[in-house]
């Protein structure tokens, strides 16, 4: 019977995840979390940024890779199932009715309006689920347990160079995500001798 519970849990935390993350995938990552970590304390903080670090290294929308991941550890393929549907329905749902909507006021100034004034809150999700996985990178605790004498300078150095090479030289994230991976494991390997 725990079990059902616990499918149920996140079969409904995924519908509110897909039925709030206005934005794409990025916005549903501290949606995700909030369900997940703080609401039902089903994975810590250091888990959920393993699980959305390996989502976001395989190919697929961000969100669904999470629900899958987060299904397949805590309850295996019916969890998977679960949340991924979960995830889908009310994306699905909602997108057929804007698109009817859409198309039939697209010329009116107010649904311009209105989807400009959406743009500055999905950056502001995006953000808040980027600070939530750097400073857990950097300091390897939430930002109510940051301590600066806990600073992780590998991690800082890995950050910044995968950043200005992204930014500056324009190199692709998948080849900055595996060749800071690799630069890291040397890195942790030659301190461990």
């Amino acid at each position: 019977m725990e079990k059902w519970i616990l499918l149920l849990k996140l079969f409904f935390s995924f519908i509110q995840v897909g039925l709030f993350s206005v934005g794409g995938g990025y916005a549903a990552i501290p949606l995700i979390q909030y369900q997940i970590v703080e609401v039902h304390g089903l994975l810590t903080m250091e888990e959920f940024s393993d699980l959305i670090t390996i989502a976001e290294m395989t190919p697929g929308p961000i969100s669904i890779n999470s629900a899958t991941f987060v299904g397949m550890r805590l309850a295996g393929i019916p969890g998977v199932l679960l949340c991924s549907i979960g995830c889908v329905i009310p994306a699905f749902i909602i997108c057929l009715i804007l698109a009817r909507i859409y198309y039939k006021y697209r010329n009116v100034s107010g649904v311009q309006t209105v989807l400009a004034a959406l743009r500055p809150a999905v950056v502001a999700l995006i953000a808040s689920a980027g600070m939530s996985i750097l400073l857990l990178a950097l300091f390897k605790a939430e930002k109510e347990d940051i301590v600066f004498a806990d600073f992780r300078y590998i991690e800082a150095i890995l950050f910044a160079g995968g950043l200005f090479l992204i930014r500056k030289y324009k190199v692709n994230a998948v080849i900055v995500i595996f060749g800071t991976g690799i630069v890291g494991t040397i890195f942790y390997l030659l301190l461990s001798i």
